[in-house]
């Protein structure tokens, strides 16, 4: 299937890119070896409506369509993953509180964030259950006009630096019923989150364990209904995967090209190595992965567009299977181009193979997106 950007998509996409040259790149190294977040990149990444850009203009958000939302996510994790992935993470339970939530929710809390003066976070990933949300564990039980919430997050992005987060809580039975979606801001008793800071990539980005300890939120901080959080959920993973396989595309690109530059540079036995076959073959195929793993989430995200439910979770998954599974392929290559330079910290592409591992892991293993596929077939 062919597919063409607009011309307002194209410029979309070159806005992006002259931010993310100009803006990140030049500090991505200092903000990774120090795994500071980049607050004020947030702030300055929402003056050009690159935070939470799905939010509608009445919430300060750009409204732009989902293929415009990857173009950004795209190209921010082109400059860099853990600075852009920052910025385009900014956003995550944005698409539940604008389906779900209650206006006032809307209007308390969706202009900071496309503002860029808080990102929000999603609290559903726990110790014990990843892939198996329906595992969930935590627990909010009811308390006259309040749910008392307790339980452990895990690996949840932003989760010290959100001043307001979604929780996924049992307030039901077990299985798929019964999980409910409840509302808090951050700065409240029974909320302590501790960032993760031990990981192999992503460095910049806020990854937290959250404990909930006797945390009481008022009833009427329920988004959407209770016990159908699940379902709520769901819905909204197929935008997530597409997104997922924009930031795979996005750090590829990257990866191809410093490699394109190094064989341009590097000279051996009296020529540019560029020019060996070995190595132009090398770079042809990480060309053709780049571009197909493009095409498939630019697909995905038309289909999210059409409103087809279920071709979009189709193809998302099938995007950010491939996207994530060549991205790491690609940035390993890009690695082999450099040779010894590229084990090192000189050159970025060892902190583009270290971030593109993480897209095989969240938003759903590259193991429960076959799984979803099949389910298609």
């Amino acid at each position: 299937m062919s597919f063409r950007l607009t011309a307002e998509q194209r410029a979309v996409r070159e806005a992006v890119r002259e931010f993310g040259e100009a803006e990140i790149r030049p500090v991505a190294r200092e903000y990774e070896s120090e795994e500071r977040y980049p607050g004020g990149l947030l702030e300055a990444a929402a003056e050009l409506d690159f935070v939470a850009p799905n939010v509608p203009e009445e919430y300060g958000g750009a409204g732009m369509d989902p293929v415009s939302e990857l173009l950004v996510t795209e190209e921010l994790w082109r400059a860099d993953p853990g600075i852009g992935g920052s910025i385009s993470a900014a956003r995550f339970g944005t698409e539940m509180l604008l389906e779900y939530g209650d206006d006032w929710m809307k209007e308390q809390w969706l202009p900071r964030i496309t503002a860029g003066e808080t990102p929000i976070c999603t609290g559903i990933s726990e110790p014990a259950h990843g892939s198996n949300v329906a595992g969930i564990e935590t627990t909010a039980e009811r308390d006259g006009d309040e749910w008392v919430v307790d339980g452990q997050k895990m690996w949840i992005t932003n989760g010290t630096v959100a001043d307001v987060a979604i929780i996924m809580a049992r307030t039901g039975g077990e299985g798929h019923g019964g999980i409910s979606a409840l509302l808090t801001p951050t700065d409240v008793d029974g909320y302590e989150a501790t960032r993760i800071d031990n990981k192999l990539g992503i460095r910049a980005q806020d990854t937290a364990e959250i404990v909930l300890d006797d945390l009481r939120i008022p009833e009427e901080n329920v988004v959407g209904e209770v016990d159908r959080g699940f379902h709520q959920l769901m819905e909204f993973f197929a935008p997530a995967r597409a997104d997922v396989a924009a930031q795979a595309t996005g750090v590829a690109q990257a990866a191809l090209d410093a490699a394109l530059d190094y064989a341009d540079e590097r000279e051996q036995f009296g020529q540019p190595i560029g020019e060996f076959q070995a190595i132009e073959h090398k770079l042809a195929e990480m060309a053709t992965n780049v571009e197909a793993a493009r095409s498939m989430a630019y697909r995905a995200g038309a289909a999210i567009d059409s409103g087809d439910d279920a071709l979009a979770t189709k193809l998302a998954s099938m995007a950010k299977l491939f996207a994530s599974e060549r991205a790491v392929d690609v940035t390993d290559e890009a690695i082999q181009v450099h040779g010894g330079a590229g084990y090192v910290t000189d050159h970025p592409v060892e902190r583009f193979y270290r971030d593109a591992r993480i897209t095989k892991i969240y938003d759903g293993t590259s193991e429960i997106q076959k799984n979803i596929i099949a389910d298609h077939l």
